[in-house]
């Protein structure tokens, strides 16, 4: 009798939280795209205090890659391949200084630090330029087409969806999808330059879980690329992500015959983040050769 009872309980209480999951599931998805958005914004801070931030820097390390690539297992005389040990390479990945400012209206400049020298980007909302004298590139060179583009998509300090409407975006609600384990909700932007990007917002924490990266190009062809949102904290009552990560994706499909190598993640630590620093205008300017050894 007991044992009936206990599996009628762990019956019954089975189908409420079966039913209590549908319900979370149809109402997860009965929000709209305007919707998410506005709890994605309020859970990042809040919609006042992200028009109060005028400007951001970060300080951190980019991980520049190790030496991943796949070894091949040479035979030996009377022995097969598949029963030789493969050392593994060493995967020790490279650490290099960045530092990061933003300022609006859509300004940025990147500078990283790699064997003595320093590489500098800048945007200045509407021209880009570079200096890499880690190429043996000792000229400031203007971005090109294609950078251009990039920069004018992603300099916002506050994101794509803070102010969306007001920055000409138009925002479409495409379903549930699961990212790494974790259910969220999949939105399509349409820029106002008529470009489109998806972004995947947590269904539990509403923060920004992963975006669409630019394609990245590899062996002459475009790549699709996902970037991930990672270690949220608290910053002057914001939620900033403090590691994010870079994966480029493989090609699938029927012409893919040869099988790729994947390609190393990516991964950016962010260690200190300040809110509304006083920036030199000069910053975002043309960058000087002179000036090349940084700020910092």
């Amino acid at each position: 009798m007991n044992r009936k009872l206990l599996v009628t309980g762990f019956t019954f209480s089975l189908a409420i939280s079966m039913a209590g999951a549908a319900d979370t599931a149809r109402s997860r998805a009965t929000l709209s795209a305007a919707e998410i958005v506005s709890k994605n914004v309020a859970a990042r801070g809040g919609l006042e205090a992200w028009r109060g931030v005028q400007t951001i820097s970060f300080t951190g390390k980019l991980g520049a890659g190790g030496n991943q690539r796949a070894t091949i297992a040479l035979p030996l005389p009377g022995k097969s391949v598949n029963h030789l040990p493969v050392p593994p390479r060493p995967k020790e990945e490279v650490q290099l200084p960045f530092v990061m400012d933003m300022q609006r209206p859509g300004k940025e400049r990147f500078e990283i630090q790699f064997k003595g020298q320093t590489a500098v980007q800048v945007f200045d909302g509407a021209n880009g330029w570079k200096l890499r004298p880690y190429l043996n590139r000792l000229e400031v060179e203007p971005f090109s087409a294609d950078e251009l583009k990039v920069a004018s998509m992603q300099a916002e300090l506050d994101g794509p969806l803070v102010d969306y409407a007001a920055k000409g975006t138009k925002v479409e609600f495409e379903g549930m999808e699961k990212v790494e384990d974790r259910d969220t909700y999949k939105l399509k932007l349409t820029l106002k330059n008529g470009n489109a990007i998806h972004v995947w917002i947590d269904a539990q924490t509403f923060l920004e879980a992963k975006i669409e990266g630019q394609p990245r190009r590899l062996d002459g062809k475009d790549h699709p690329v996902e970037v991930y949102y990672r270690d949220y904290r608290p910053v002057g009552g914001l939620q900033v992500p403090f590691v994010l990560e870079t994966k480029v994706l493989p090609l699938a499909g029927p012409s893919q015959r040869v099988k790729e190598i994947p390609v190393p993640v990516e991964r950016i630590s962010v260690e200190k983040v300040v809110l509304n620093a006083k920036l030199d205008a000069s910053l975002f300017s043309k960058p000087q050769v002179n000036t090349a050894p940084g700020r910092h």
